[in-house]
């Protein structure tokens, strides 16, 4: 028996629709539209645009279920986006009754976190696993957890928040606070470690090639694989601290995988190594030994996939 999803993809840049259909143990995209978030100048005109959207993907038949991705703070319960910081004038924004009063039907709503962690977990890195971790590893960092077969959001919705664990007391900032595991891991930390290497370079008199580029993650990995030894060294920083942060999951939640996505997906074979070192010297034996680490299968589709995932499985 197939079902068919609409799933709603709410992002800073960008927002999208898209109609999935499952089959089986397959989940397949339709269609598509997108549109830039800046083109609609309020939340109302944006949900407004996503609902005619909406129309034009299944004006061949009617839907099941839609659901929605969106970077916190949520409210998943109560369905409302309240305040995230990529999407001012989002405030206590009623989301998913905007959608049940248009089209009749169940509306959920996530994090974008939770959302790609049901997406790998049922049709990426992650299937066949009871208890997994998902990692964002791209502008922050923050974590889903699948937990027992079933998604874990916690008492109240902020469980997975890994980018908030203090790493170290000084560091690259992220997710306000100095030296956190999303301040070493993410793309915005590490343009920070960019931004210092070449501050560092500059004082001592020295030019390197970091300078000529802009001082983002793309850069420094790019750089890293062409040899450049001050790149190389951010790099193993980025690795130790991001296996030092693996570790505190694995031994708390015990998992038998880790997937994570973006600049780690892309950069496994640079990261990995020392990731796994950090991770082995810092977790319980029986812990690390009983995960895998893994880049995230779902790749560019990972966003419309989650975001159907979510209408698929609900809260």
């Amino acid at each position: 028996m197939s079902k068919r999803l609409i799933g709603v993809d709410i992002g800073g840049t960008k927002c999208a629709v898209s109609l999935g259909e499952l089959r089986g143990d397959t989940l397949l995209i339709r269609g598509r539209e997108a549109f830039a978030t800046a083109d609609c100048p309020t939340p109302q005109d944006a949900l407004a645009r996503m609902a005619a959207l909406i129309r034009v993907l299944c004006s061949d038949g009617a839907i099941d279920a839609i659901g929605i991705s969106c970077g916190g703070p949520l409210d998943s319960g109560r369905g409302l986006i309240l305040s995230p910081p990529n999407l001012p004038g989002w405030d206590h924004v009623p989301v998913t009754a905007h959608f049940q009063e248009h089209f009749g039907v169940p509306v959920y709503l996530q994090n974008d976190a939770n959302a790609c962690a049901i997406a790998e977990w049922r049709f990426g890195a992650g299937r066949g696993t009871q208890h997994m971790a998902f990692l964002t590893c791209g502008t922050g960092l923050g974590a889903g957890l699948i937990l027992d077969g079933r998604l874990f959001t916690g008492a109240s919705g902020m469980a997975g928040e890994a980018g908030h664990i203090r790493l170290e007391r000084f560091g690259p900032v992220g997710y306000g606070k100095a030296g956190s595991f999303e301040g070493f891991c993410s793309g915005g930390g590490i343009a920070q470690l960019a931004h210092q290497t070449v501050l560092a370079a500059c004082q001592r008199g020295e030019h390197i090639p970091l300078a000529d580029t802009p001082c983002d993650a793309k850069s420094v990995f790019a750089l890293a694989r062409d040899g450049d030894p001050q790149c190389l060294a951010i790099v193993d920083t980025v690795a130790r601290s991001l296996g030092r942060g693996l570790a505190v999951l694995i031994d708390i939640i015990n998992p038998e995988a880790i997937v994570a996505g973006g600049i780690y997906a892309r950069n496994a074979d640079l990261l990995y190594p020392a990731v796994w070192a950090a991770v082995q010297t810092e977790a319980l034996p029986a812990a690390w030994r009983a995960c895998r680490l893994l880049p995230a299968e779902l790749g560019e589709a990972i966003g419309d996939m989650a975001a159907l995932s979510v209408g698929l499985y609900g809260q």
